[in-house]
């Protein structure tokens, strides 16, 4: 008998077939540990030389054991898109995030460019919420943002209406052979017609953002830009500006808009991105507490709009529900340079280590690209999923800090349900969200520790996803084609080789510290 529609899968793990590859590392296998029964039988005959070639060719062994184990069964997530909008009529609230941090490093109109893909992707406007944490305190980011927000009027419902499937503009314009997508000939006329509109539109924007970048301080003490004034980047208080609310309710209208600058102060540690994405959290807990979130980096535009979608075939499907905790997409980069000389396109790790770690407990979390149960980032374990008061009152207050509207939202959120009302204002939670931004407000919490995203380490993504694997989630390894996400790749030798320095130090800390996945494991 044939499964019912409602009993199918809305994703599956995809198993690669791998058994040339498994006979080849079984071959290599096999002759290393010939050659560490030969070390060991001719030890006596050769001394010390021979004893630290075995200690290394035994390393290599343990080594070799480890990387084989990792990529022994590869397997990717297969979506069906189709079951999911025939089975899920009212799609789940989803929260986006967008962290940047520096306006040099990372030019405002890149960061407006991954906002606008995400303003654009194919899912109800009103289910969505776009936040963007900026950690530089830049009012040029700010502008950029309000101005952004104007052009995404014009920009949305032309992607939308000409099925644009890359929605970030620079990359969009980039092409000027585009056509509408699925149309026919006779509204080719009407489609040039829009297409030079809006590219000019953008355009302007452009020039605008640029101009501001070149005066540096293009804005005066009034309005809106007030509360930039006599700012620093490393000590100001929080600023959180509703920039744009779909209060209509509107499924074809635009997200919420949301800018986000937590405070800062000179003797108070503000724990990077790491630091950023907790604020970010509670922000969007009072504010908008959608049960899933995706965060990206100010470099990674949408490149397939209807990956919202696709992951929440991922998190929604019933038998997965308990066990998966994030959906990991890998990332790519568009114009990387030719034979990618500084290895910055990481073909080993998504390709093969990836797809590994895809057939056990699942990918490790990259920082971006990635959608998230908030539950599970507020600290909830698989075998708590069946308890829906799993902590007191006292125990809420205790982890996550003295807020009463944020822990009412907590609470909801560990129960699996969503805090925003339809009539619900975003602009009535600004009060509070500055509290939960405040620097202070994690002191003596449970955030960096037993909720939130982890602190200890420079590479707060992994620490945070091995917190997760370790408390007993899986997650997924979602490759699709095209990728999900496009970013930009570091163009010289001394970006790269400062890029892989700090990823390098930030895994010796997780190694070196109480946080050791070993540990975390053994101790589960």
């Amino acid at each position: 008998m044939a499964p019912s529609q409602n009993s199918l899968p809305l994703h599956e793990r995809v198993w690669r077939r791998n058994n040339i590859k498994r006979v080849m590392d079984i071959t290599v296998l096999f002759f290393l540990i010939l050659l560490l029964i030969y070390r060991i039988v001719s030890l006596n005959n050769y001394g010390v030389p021979w004893l630290i070639a075995f200690l290394c060719e035994l390393w290599l062994t343990f080594n070799w054991i480890l990387v084989i184990s990792t990529k022994w069964s590869p397997a990717q997530s297969k979506i069906y898109l189709d079951r999911l909008l025939q089975r899920v009529p009212e799609l789940p609230p989803v929260d986006m995030f967008v962290t940047t941090a520096d306006p040099v490093l990372e030019p405002p109109i890149i960061t407006v460019n991954t906002v606008l893909s995400l303003l654009a992707v194919d899912y109800p406007a009103n289910k969505l919420a776009c936040y963007v944490s900026d950690d530089g305190c830049s009012p040029i980011t700010f502008y950029s943002l309000v101005e952004a927000s104007k052009f995404a009027k014009l920009w949305v419902p032309f992607c939308k209406k000409y099925d644009v499937r890359v929605r970030a503009p620079f990359r969009y314009f980039s092409d000027d052979k585009a056509t509408p997508n699925g149309k026919n000939g006779a509204d080719l006329s009407e489609f040039q017609q829009e297409w030079k509109t809006i590219k000019d539109e953008y355009e302007h924007l452009c020039r605008k953002i640029e101009n501001a970048v070149k005066n540096s301080t293009p804005f005066d003490g009034d309005g809106e830009f007030a509360v930039f004034s006599n700012t620093e980047r490393k000590n100001h208080p929080t600023i959180i500006k509703v920039i744009w609310e779909n209060k209509e309710g509107l499924s074809s209208g635009l997200p919420h808009l949301i800018y986000v600058s937590r405070e800062k102060r000179p003797m108070h540690p503000h724990l990077y991105k790491a630091g950023a994405m907790n604020v970010l959290a509670r922000v969007s807990g009072v504010m908008s507490n959608a049960p899933y979130m995706l965060n990206l980096d100010c470099d990674m535009f949408v490149n397939d709009p209807k990956i919202v979608l696709h992951g929440m075939c991922i998190l929604l499907d019933p038998n997965t529900q308990k066990e998966v905790a994030f959906a990991q997409c890998p990332q790519y980069f568009y114009d990387g340079l030719k034979d990618d000389p500084f290895g910055n396109q990481f073909v080993v790790l998504f390709r093969f280590v990836g797809t590994g770690l895809g057939g056990l407990q699942g990918p490790i979390y990259l920082g971006t690209n990635c959608f998230h149960r908030r539950k599970v980032i507020y600290g909830l374990s698989p075998h708590d999923l069946e308890n829906t008061s799993i902590l007191s009152e006292k125990e809420l207050v205790r982890n996550f800090g003295s807020s009463r509207e944020f822990i009412n939202t907590v609470a909801l959120a560990l129960e699996g349900t969503t805090y925003a009302p339809p009539q619900h204002n975003l602009s009535n939670s600004v009060e509070t969200a500055n509290q939960v931004a405040g620097c202070g407000y994690e002191h003596g919490t449970g955030w960096g520790s037993q909720v939130g995203w982890v602190y200890g380490s420079t590479t707060e993504d992994i620490l945070t996803g091995m917190k997760m694997h370790t408390r007993g989630w899986k997650s997924e390894n979602h490759m699709p084609d095209p990728p999900a996400f496009m970013g930009s790749a570091p163009t010289g030798g001394p970006a790269s080789m400062t890029q892989q320095k700090r990823w390098a130090t930030g895994l010796l800390e997780i190694l070196l510290s109480k946080n050791n996945p070993i540990f975390g494991t053994l101790f589960r």
